[in-house]
């Protein structure tokens, strides 16, 4: 009984958001219409926004965005780059939430394109908060492959891998690699590359049509530290490494060159080499992220950003200061 009034609430909810946003009445005109309350219909909406059935978008960026977008594809020969307004708050969680809306608009236009067949993606609350932006698609000949392995250390499933959702969100077909994404050791690595299921998943993520990655870094409140996926010790050698930047499961210096840290030699899944040439979209937010972000523009791979402002701030800042100093 319990689960229909909760689908009545809904279906009450998803009316009320047509009739306010879609349809431009006002909150008296739909409670007359619906014969309920101005409070109720007020409830309702707010159900309908939280629940996520309202969506907004909006054309355009402001000159500043379009500013830095021409500054980061100049320094970085990137093919193309979106920059999200600043939202006004200096935290992970707000720069997540301005990329993803610009990302969700972005990716969906490409995932409509006839062009695109097969997507490789990785892994991070970047990309599943993007995917979660996009609007539904009927994509049934869309494959979704993972390009690094989708578990934990402990064999859980990774709650930040994308490809179940994207699945969701394109009536696509989706392929996991079954696998942590990083073995204890490299002969770990070995024994999962030698299975046929991974072989044959690695096979289909090497001919996708376009990539699309997230950035990490190797600071405490970094993803890997985050979710356990690296112990203490191994962060230990990532910083005496010179590490900054996690692309694809290798390790970066500043300059954009692998690190001599180990455990990049277990990563288990493409490496980025194997994606260079193609099309590669890096979603990324957050001034905190600069380094890591700076370095793996570095190698070269990635041809599409899409930051927040903060963060394109932040990388243009660093890009000038460390050109002054060379010249």
């Amino acid at each position: 009984m319990q689960g229909r009034d909760e689908d009545w609430t809904t279906y009450q909810a998803i009316r009320a958001a047509w009739l306010s946003f879609v349809g431009g009445r006002t909150q008296g005109e739909i409670a007359e219409q619906m014969g309920i309350s101005t409070a109720k219909v007020h409830r309702l909406i707010a159900h309908a926004q939280k629940a996520g059935h309202v969506k907004f978008q909006i054309e355009g960026r402001p000159l500043e965005c379009l500013e830095l977008e021409s500054y980061l594809c100049k320094a970085f020969q990137l093919q193309r780059c979106t920059v999200a307004p600043d939202l006004g708050a200096a935290d992970q969680e707000t720069a997540v939430r301005a990329v993803s809306s610009a990302a969700g608009q972005v990716l969906s236009s490409l995932l409509s394109s006839e062009d695109v067949r097969r997507v490789g993606v990785g892994m991070g609350r970047t990309l599943k908060a993007a995917f979660e932006a996009m609007p539904r698609q009927s994509r049934d000949d869309l494959e979704i492959v993972s390009i690094c392995g989708s578990l934990t250390r402990s064999l859980s499933a990774n709650p930040y891998d994308v490809v179940q959702l994207l699945q969701g969100r394109t009536g696509g077909e989706g392929y996991y690699l079954p696998v942590p994404y990083f073995a204890a050791n490299e002969e770990e690595k070995r024994v999962f590359l030698a299975q046929k299921s991974v072989q044959e998943v690695m096979r289909r993520a090497r001919q996708a049509d376009v990539f699309i990655i997230g950035i990490g870094s190797v600071e405490a409140e970094g993803h890997l530290i985050e979710r356990g996926m690296i112990s203490p010790d191994e962060q230990g050698d990532l910083a005496r490494s010179g590490a900054v930047s996690d692309l694809m499961g290798r390790f970066l210096t500043t300059d954009g060159k692998l690190a001599p840290a180990h455990l990049g030699d277990c990563a288990v899944g493409l490496h980025f080499d194997e994606v260079r040439g193609a099309r590669v979209i890096a979603l990324v937010g957050g001034e905190s992220k600069a380094t890591a972000v700076l370095a793996a523009l570095r190698t070269g791979v990635i041809t599409d950003l899409i930051a927040d402002e903060t963060l394109a701030r932040a990388l243009k800042a660093q890009a000038g200061t460390q050109l002054a100093r060379s010249a």
